[in-house]
């Protein structure tokens, strides 16, 4: 079946693989065209020959890097002349342990590239077409941003500042750009399976819905997100967690 071009593009970041990839695949099934970036050069050039090289560019880079962020944001605007969309996807959580035992440059990292690089590219997409041209941003936050997470502290504190960030930023990019997050519990990716690996069936259990996320469960958000349904919606986190929360004060 032949995909009607949606005449929209969007930047995704962290997005060979996992969520950003399930992101990836719901904007061109849509019809739009799609820079991904990500650091494997190969991962992404596999990733960009599935999802159709006729649609998609690959950029490779490490988020937190600002040379980075132009050069993705000028890649696309140099093969798509513009930039509607900004999902901000890429992470990193090196540090499983207690707060009190954690490595402050570690914890600076983390920040670095969950944070700070979502920053950065929201700046750059809006400076390139989003500030006169109007567009959309979600950012991929966390349930360990919105309720502690055990063990993964610095993750979840990041995560919680991204969530700030996405209504900063909604205030500010506001009435032309709206900005919201998703919050997605365990999804089944390379990137969470320690949080699964070995006990698939007892951690789904804990979900109401009774199993873990996979990444078109976020795709399907990140897609309402920017879609015009959306269209009166913004500052706001979409928790997508399987009814995990439900479980909340439950004995």
């Amino acid at each position: 079946m032949t995909v009607q071009d949606s005449g929209k593009v969007a930047l995704i970041t962290g997005a060979s693989r996992g969520i950003g990839y399930g992101i990836a695949e719901a904007l061109v099934a849509r019809g739009d065209r799609v820079v991904i970036t990500g650091r494997g050069e190969d991962a992404l050039k596999e990733a960009v020959e599935k999802l159709g090289s006729d649609r998609v560019v690959g950029v490779a880079g490490k988020a937190h890097d600002e040379a980075h962020q132009a050069a993705a944001v000028e890649r696309a605007m140099e093969v798509f002349g513009r930039v509607d969309y900004l999902v901000n996807n890429a992470g990193t959580n090196p540090v499983f342990g207690p707060m009190a035992e954690l490595d402050l440059n570690v914890a600076r990292k983390v920040y670095e590239t969950n944070v700070i690089s979502a920053l950065g590219f929201a700046q750059q997409t809006w400076k390139a077409w989003q500030k006169e041209n109007g567009g959309a941003i979600v950012n991929i936050a966390s349930v360990a941003g919105v309720a502690p997470s055990p063990f993964i502290g610095a993750y979840g504190m990041s995560k919680a500042a991204m969530i700030n960030l996405t209504a900063q930023l909604a205030h500010e990019f506001a009435p032309v750009v709206r900005v919201n997050a998703i919050a997605p519990a365990v999804v089944k990716t390379k990137f969470a399976e320690a949080l699964y690996e070995g006990r698939e069936a007892e951690a789904a259990a804990a979900y109401p819905l009774g199993r873990l996320g996979v990444p078109e469960d976020i795709g399907g958000a990140a897609a309402f997100l920017t879609s015009a349904q959306s269209d009166w919606i913004t500052g706001q986190t979409l928790v997508v967690d399987g009814g995990i929360f439900l479980n909340a004060g439950v004995g």
